[in-house]
């Protein structure tokens, strides 16, 4: 049911309720009260406890909002002894206390609405609008509440043992109305370089994949539940393709190629393998579906996971440079694939028995075709990685500037032009004099380098140096580009410690410092990742990082202060970090956050000086003296969670150093 059908469900007897107490006002010439039948009352108290009960039914909730769904749920079955109390009352009650219920009722109607949408809603929206849906949380915290409020708890003769639940719930209400929660840094800082605006650069596959492990979306049943979910948040939106629902369906099609899916158009009728629409009373049984299309497999293999597909679906996967089973995650032993000649037959035998005919393949036209035209564009890629090295600049202009375009365009195209020999003389490129050869190289690079093996390929052909030395001195689009592929280059471990030895980190602090907002969001995301090592955070720090890093969170307008803080949190684990960043000037700019930010920047910041005074008792009296105590103990009331646990943890060390 969507959202917009619950929030205009009305329950069993409402109407007639309503008549009820309209007759009940006329009736008050005669009756000389306000009163309405216990009848009534046991009614909507009964449709109250009916609309806990399918709460309870609704089972698992999405992981980003789990912990929001499961108070809400706890605390409506606070309500279960009182709504028995009132069913057993058997006195007259008063159009006040009639009002109070009805009111609970469209809160709690309210709650299961948007319970309803983290049990069966998009996990992408639920994530891309995470601070639209914790508004919703806090609103029906609000309407729970007045509606308790509103109850006379006297008039109904609740009992104190019930009454004091009631009073908790209550509190717990107040309580949760002013706090909200957040993502975790790792989580944000992927999300801004997924959705970065005005970006056509590809998004690194290494990122995609961290992303979908994390809304655990990582296998094909998962993405299809998901291509539902988003295909009715668009319908819900009146069709209407905003930049916010265009993001989603981007990020959705991305997941779906990680894992070999076909991306298609969110719009299209429900994702069910094709072959059931002709006949929908048919149930194939689940072992005969490939794992990757949902659909019927007529050539089913054995991969050495010991996993079956449908051979034209694997092979697809594989020919993607996959190494990976589809389904276990597993890396495969080998790429061989065995016939499974007893699924095939008992399929053929369940098709005959139940007069399903099997998809046509038609492999013999179509098969040349795709033949004829694969070899074309092998012949077309393999050309254009000999004219890289042609004797002439203008056709090395030319062919770079094809294959940065080729490698944009998909993986397959990313594992051509390397399998071609590509990656050598795109390096040797990047130490020509001319400015557009430069930015076509760097960039193409970027682009490949979104390929696991060709990140260790460009490194191992010494492409680091050189795509430093284009940070340092090439054009505006070359350097942030230039930066972007470092950042797709650290996503390995090895790479880290080999960026830091060649001196890249240096020209990213300047970047950070004088690039543009895309070149310091590059920056960013790529000191970010680099001073994961211990080593790198030392280096970034000799390189000055930290004034550009206060610049970020003094200038709020970026919209930079939590990448900032994040960056900062990493580097005050280390000692040199510690004495740079625990200057009275930034310890007043972390307090002055603190007490104005957005939650997401109290966050940060109480974490950051939780950090730097977990092992400096100074740092603790330095921020006493700028007023942190009071924002300290604002936190603790309606901060984040991860807010309110660090404001603790940062309380009693100030306990601890006042004392020392």
């Amino acid at each position: 049911m969507s959202e917009t059908q619950l929030e205009s469900t009305s329950f069993p007897g409402e109407d007639c309720k309503q008549q009820m107490v309209m007759d009940g006002e006329r009736d008050q010439e005669s009756t000389g009260s306000n009163e309405s039948s216990p009848r009534e009352e046991i009614d909507i108290a009964q449709e109250i406890l009916r609309v806990i009960e399918s709460v309870a039914r609704l089972g698992d909730y999405r992981r980003s909002h789990k912990k929001e769904c499961y108070g809400l749920v706890r605390r409506m079955k606070l309500l279960l002894p009182f709504l028995e109390e009132i069913k057993d009352f058997d006195g007259p009650i008063s159009d006040a206390g009639m009002a109070s219920l009805s009111s609970l009722k469209k809160a709690l109607v309210l709650a299961k609405k948007l319970l309803t949408t983290c049990n069966e809603g998009s996990k992408i929206y639920m994530v891309v609008e995470n601070e639209a849906v914790m508004m919703r949380f806090h609103n029906v915290h609000d309407k729970l509440w007045k509606a308790l409020e509103a109850v006379p708890l006297d008039e109904f003769e609740i009992s104190d043992e019930v009454k004091e639940q009631v009073e908790l719930m209550k509190v717990q209400l107040r309580r949760a109305k002013r706090r909200t929660d957040t993502q975790d840094i790792e989580l944000a800082m992927d999300m801004m370089v997924v959705l970065t605006k005005k970006d056509d650069r590809n998004a690194d596959r290494a990122i995609i994949e961290r992303l979908a492990k994390k809304l655990e979306l990582l296998g094909v049943e998962d993405l299809e539940i998901e291509t539902v979910a988003m295909r009715n948040l668009v319908q819900e939106r009146g069709n209407q393709i905003t930049e916010s629902t265009q993001q989603m369906i981007d990020l959705l099609n991305k997941f779906k190629q990680i894992v070999g899916m076909e991306v298609t158009d969110v719009l299209d009728d429900p994702a069910v393998p094709r072959m059931l629409k002709k006949s929908p009373s048919l149930i194939i049984p689940h072992e005969f579906l490939c794992p990757i299309t949902l659909e019927i497999m007529s050539d089913p293999v054995i991969v050495a996971s010991g996993q079956t597909y449908e051979r034209e679906s694997i092979q697809k996967w594989i020919d993607s440079s996959h190494r990976t089973c589809p389904k276990t995650r597993e890396t495969l032993a080998h790429l061989s694939l065995a016939p499974n000649y007893a699924l095939k037959n008992l399929i053929l035998q369940w098709c005959v028995n139940n007069n399903f005919e099997l998809p046509e393949k038609h492999v013999s036209a179509s098969s040349d075709s795709e033949t004829s035209s694969s070899s074309e564009h092998q012949e077309r890629v393999s050309s254009l990685v000999k004219d890289l090295s042609s004797s002439q600049l203008e056709t090395q202009r030319k062919a770079v500037k094809k294959i940065r375009m080729l490698s944009k365009e998909n993986p397959e195209n990313r594992i051509l032009i390397a399998s071609n020999g590509g990656i050598p003389p795109i390096v040797q490129l990047l130490s020509y004099p001319d400015s557009k050869i430069l930015e076509h190289a760097v960039t193409a690079l970027l682009n490949l380098s979104i390929d696991e093996n060709n990140k260790r390929l460009i490194t191992k052909e010494g492409a680091v140096p050189a795509i430093i030395e284009v940070l340092n001195s090439g054009t505006t689009e070359a350097r942030e580009n230039s930066a972007a592929a470092l950042f797709s280059l650290s996503m390995l471990d090895e790479n880290k410690v080999t960026i830091g030895l060649s001196d890249g980190i240096p020209p990213l602090v300047e970047l950070l410092q004088n690039g543009t907002v895309r070149g310091k969001k590059d920056a960013a995301t790529a000191l970010f990742n680099l001073s994961l090592n211990h080593s790198n955070k030392g280096r970034a720090i000799d390189a000055g990082i930290v004034t550009p890093l206060l610049q970020l969170i003094k200038d709020r307008n970026l919209g930079m202060v939590d990448e900032a803080l994040s960056i900062c949190l990493l580097l005050a684990s280390h000692p040199e970090g510690r004495n740079e960043i625990g200057q009275l000037s930034f310890i007043e700019t972390l307090v002055e956050l603190m007490k104005d930010g957005t939650p997401k920047n109290k966050e940060c910041a109480t974490s950051v000086l939780l950090e730097l005074g977990s092992t400096n008792s100074s740092f603790m009296l330095a921020a006493l003296q700028f007023g942190v105590y009071e924002h300290l103990v604002e936190i603790l009331k309606s901060g984040t969670n991860r807010a309110q646990r660090k404001a603790n943890s940062l309380l009693q060390l100030m306990s601890k150093a006042e004392h020392i």
